[in-house]
């Protein structure tokens, strides 16, 4: 299984000294890839509700200050020499399309074919408004289109495209990414529309773990999910095996500095059933097996602390565990 972690385009993790401290010791600790996730304006009157809280309450939103992701991608992309980079994930609908594809194919073609594009619709309505981006209401539509249009311009040696969104034609696209024959593209979401964006239109799926309505963090919850983008792929006529699964979790084990043990059960889950990735590393272990055996092929894992030197040493932890010593997965 491969192991990623999140970098924060936001707070004080994002200083160009704090991001670049954790882009280069996740290279050096033998992390696989790292991801970042998006926004470009956070508007201080919202409605919109967070999908990933209870309350539907955006923590990150009432500071609004947000480093634009493909710039610190492209950023960390320089000062890393083999780490992969991950977009998650890229709002589709934000940006134009072409432009777009041509910030993300010079990012692959600049780090040497190190990208995957992760996407998603979209959520805040009020920041589509902001950006002058496509109705909200149409955000699927777009999402779908913008991911054609893509794959269009990364593989063509004469793109052309003409849809409600999106018209060009007698056009050089180049360089085209390095990433044969273009990089991968997960869709992130656990709604129906997503999921069914991941396994007709993407090479894979992101899953969050704590999607208040669709909470994906016990093994049997994933697992019924993972089925479910495999039923879609083979209705579709794709080979369920060719999609990648990358799950994305806020939490793991104890906090930095403790040891690692086992995590109290739940009562709330059904069964008693515990969290994935929580309590002592032979647990942890245990579920990272698990996972890959359910159709699982990476995680990604946050280690964001209120300072950098706390969030660096929950990277050495997790690494000490599974990466350094050898005895993961």
């Amino acid at each position: 299984m491969e192991i990623g972690f999140y970098v924060p385009t936001r707070g004080p993790l994002s200083a160009p000294e704090n991001m670049s401290a954790l882009a280069r010791k996740g290279e050096a600790l033998g992390f696989d890839f790292l991801s970042m996730t998006d926004h470009l304006v956070v508007p201080r009157s919202r409605v919109s509700d967070y999908p990933y809280t209870r309350d539907g309450d955006w923590l990150p939103g009432r500071f609004g200050d947000f480093v634009d992701q493909l710039t610190a991608m492209a950023f960390v992309a320089a000062l890393t020499d083999s780490i992969g980079l991950l977009t998650s994930v890229l709002v589709l609908p934000h940006r134009s399309p072409v432009p777009t594809a041509k910030a993300l194919a010079s990012i692959d073609y600049l780090s040497g074919g190190r990208l995957s594009v992760g996407c998603g619709a979209g959520w805040m309505k009020e920041e589509f408004e902001a950006l002058g981006a496509p109705p909200h209401a149409e955000r699927g539509r777009v999402a779908d289109e913008y991911i054609e249009v893509f794959k269009e311009l990364w593989t063509s040696d004469d793109p052309e495209f003409h849809g409600d969104y999106a018209d060009f034609s007698d056009i050089t696209f180049e360089p085209k990414p390095v990433r044969k024959p273009r990089p991968p593209i997960l869709v992130g979401g656990e709604s129906p529309p997503a999921m069914r964006r991941a396994a007709t239109l993407g090479d894979g799926w992101i899953p969050m773990a704590h999607n208040a309505r669709v909470p994906l963090d016990t093994l049997e919850r994933l697992r019924a999910y993972v089925d479910r983008l495999h039923r879609l792929a083979e209705g579709a006529g794709r080979d369920p095996a060719s999609l990648r699964v990358t799950w994305f979790t806020l939490w793991w084990g104890t906090e930095p500095g403790e040891p690692l043990r086992p995590a109290e059960v739940d009562a709330s889950f059904p069964g008693g059933d515990r969290r994935l990735l929580s309590g002592g590393a032979r647990r942890m272990k245990d579920d990272m097996a698990a996972m890959e055996g359910i159709g699982v092929d990476s995680i990604i894992v946050n280690f964001e602390r209120e300072t950098i030197e706390g969030t660096l040493e929950g990277m050495e932890a997790y690494a000490a565990e599974f990466i350094g010593s050898g005895t993961g997965p």
